[in-house]
């Protein structure tokens, strides 16, 4: 897939995890986190139960952190896919402009077949034709 090839719609899921790791990303959601443990420490006084005390940071903290993982897992993902897109394309651009100069020069021609090798241009064309029929 090239990335002329890659839409710009995204899942309402996907919108939502780019959201909110842009928001986790930023000094608002610290000062947030922080804002949470300093109204937490001084609950003991009010809870007296030390064991209850503890197991309500420990369900907050783990419910977020399980939570901001999945998204910014998906958010990590997209990132990369579109990264790779951006590689294929910039391969298949060089290994064009390398055919072209193979009559020149004739060491090219093997270089190219190289490259086309090493980033599997070959197998993903092919797959895209095979994906169109």
């Amino acid at each position: 897939m090239m990335p002329s090839d890659v839409t710009g719609t995204l899942s309402v899921f996907d919108r939502f995890a780019a959201r909110a790791s842009d928001a986790a990303s930023r000094a608002w959601f610290f000062t947030l986190c922080v804002l949470v443990v300093v109204l937490w420490a001084p609950s003991v006084f009010v809870l007296r139960n030390i064991d209850t005390w503890q197991l309500i940071i420990n369900t907050i903290t783990t419910i977020i952190t399980f939570l901001l993982v999945a998204l910014l897992q998906n958010s990590q993902k997209r990132a990369d896919q579109a990264t790779q897109h951006k590689l294929n394309a910039i391969a298949d651009g060089l290994s064009d402009l390398m055919k072209q100069l193979a009559n020149e020069y004739p060491m090219l021609g093997r270089d190219c077949d190289e490259l086309r090798e090493a980033v599997g241009l070959e197998q993903r064309e092919s797959a895209v034709s095979r994906k169109g029929t």
